[in-house]
């Protein structure tokens, strides 16, 4: 993933949501309680942790019983030190007391929550990139120290593989193809960052290492779903026992539930959309032009697919008055630069979206070169009266100028392809006609409808005519 190209846009829920949702929690609720619950006789250990023969206390404060609950409370103190809910008071007598952020949490901003809540979930994804503690036990040496070579395990890249799969659930979510807020299946999760991209049929080892990754995610994502950042159905454990199964057998929507489905939550986008940042990724969300003027919305929407530059365009919409905001939009949609064909379909779809009021906008630009074409289509569209016919030169102008949009929206899609075909079909002596326009993207346009369609002998008549173009503007 470059660090250079924006993501797709997230769209995020309202803080305040977002801080309600956080503060519900089980994690960072019981790191709460416990904060509320320490007090002068409250002890830890050189570490910052609750001293063992306080753990049962500590456990039975949270409502917690089970051969799990003191581990529980454990995780739970030690969220509630590196979040400083608690503040230890003198490290050398182990006391402790209630920490300036557990205020944050009752009368705090939604941000001052989030920002607790932040502090708690790197607190978990680094204990996520840990061994397990069987693990641990079994490289123990003889003096009763960790044998840290005996574990096969380098914390760096183990850090590193879990960001590059959290970064993939969160490119899988907000990617307008992705199965947004459908669970993810854990094997293809794993998958995307084992198996290379060029890699036909998977190798055996291939497949070896991705179900080494799903168990090791399997631990991962139980820990990560307490802090909220993920919703989690765990692998079916009778799977691991399962001697049955064939693999590479049929398998239903059922059989792959069982293998694990992780889904991020809206608190999930928020914080992994926080780390993105902070590891210097452009990661867009919808809203963020609102306030900005047309020519950022036109430009910012460039990258977006439809359904995020239609929601962008909504927000904007609706903080402007109609008649005022397509003028704004027209008069942003003009340029001969690369990016302005598809500008100025932004500008089309933008306009799709305002009321009659702004017909007065569309009728300023009926002789305007650039923008007479999508004028009359605005105003044809919704039945006005008295729409002058265009010219031809305006009807090859638009033309071009729609190819090229879609080119730099879509690239070779399987719609620009039927857009190519249509207007080789619908106008006879087409190519003949249109390598004339005076448009910066002729010579472009004529060349992709070449490659694009499967006629050999149409797809030769564009070629001819972007050799033509090229020549009569000089190259």
């Amino acid at each position: 993933m470059s660090d250079s190209s924006p993501l797709p846009p997230v769209r995020l829920t309202s803080e305040a949501e977002l801080a309600r949702d956080a503060l519900s929690t089980p994690l960072l609720s019981r790191a709460a309680r416990l904060a509320r619950w320490a007090g002068p006789g409250t002890r830890v250990d050189a570490g910052g942790g609750l001293v063992e023969e306080q753990l049962p206390a500590a456990a039975g404060a949270l409502g917690l019983s089970g051969e799990d609950a003191a581990a529980y409370a454990s995780e739970a103190w030690r969220v509630a030190v590196d979040t400083g809910l608690v503040e230890i008071v003198d490290e050398e007598t182990g006391t402790v007391a209630a920490g300036a952020d557990l205020a944050l949490l009752t009368g705090g901003s939604p941000q001052d929550v989030l920002g607790v809540w932040q502090t708690a979930l790197e607190t978990v994804l680094a204990d996520a990139s840990v061994p397990d503690l069987d693990d641990l036990v079994d490289a123990l040496d003889e003096g009763g120290r960790i044998d840290f070579s005996a574990l096969d395990w380098d914390p760096e890249s183990e850090a590193e593989f879990l960001d590059s799969v959290l970064a993939n659930l969160y490119l899988l979510t907000v990617s307008e193809d992705g199965p947004g807020d459908s669970p993810v299946p854990l094997p293809a999760l794993a998958a995307s960052v084992i198996v290379p991209d060029d890699m036909g049929e998977p190798t055996n080892d291939v497949l070896e290492q991705v179900s080494d990754a799903m168990m090791r995610l399997d631990d991962q994502f139980r820990l990560l779903e307490p802090i909220g950042l993920v919703e989690y159905r765990p692998v079916d454990e009778a799977l691991m026992a399962d001697t049955d199964d064939e693999p590479g057998g049929p398998v239903d929507e059922t059989d792959v539930a069982r293998y694990g489905m992780v889904r991020l939550t809206p608190l999930g986008r928020h914080g992994l959309r926080a780390r993105l940042l902070e590891a210097g990724f452009a990661v867009p969300a919808v809203g963020e032009l609102a306030d900005k003027g047309a020519d950022a919305l036109l430009d910012g929407t460039s990258a977006f697919g439809p359904r995020a530059a239609q929601a962008e365009t909504e927000q904007w919409l609706a903080r402007r008055e109609s008649l005022a905001a397509a003028r704004e939009l027209l008069a942003a949609a003009r340029g001969a630069d690369p990016g302005a064909p598809l500008r100025r379909l932004r500008c089309q779809q933008a306009l799709s979206l305002v009321g009659a009021e702004a017909e007065p906008a569309l009728r300023e630009v009926l002789d305007d070169a650039e923008l007479g074409g999508l004028a009359r289509v605005w105003l044809s569209e919704r039945g006005a009266a008295d729409v002058p016919p265009p010219s031809e030169a305006m009807v090859f102008w638009l033309t071009i100028d729609t190819v090229a949009a879609q080119l730099a929206a879509e690239g070779n899609s399987e719609e620009l392809r039927a857009l190519v075909e249509g207007l080789a079909e619908q106008h006879s002596g087409f190519f003949a006609a249109v390598w004339r326009v005076d448009h910066p993207a002729t010579a472009d346009v004529l060349e992709a409808m070449g490659r694009i369609h499967p006629d050999k002998k149409i797809a030769k008549e564009a070629r001819k005519a972007a050799f033509k173009a090229r020549s009569q503007h000089g190259g």
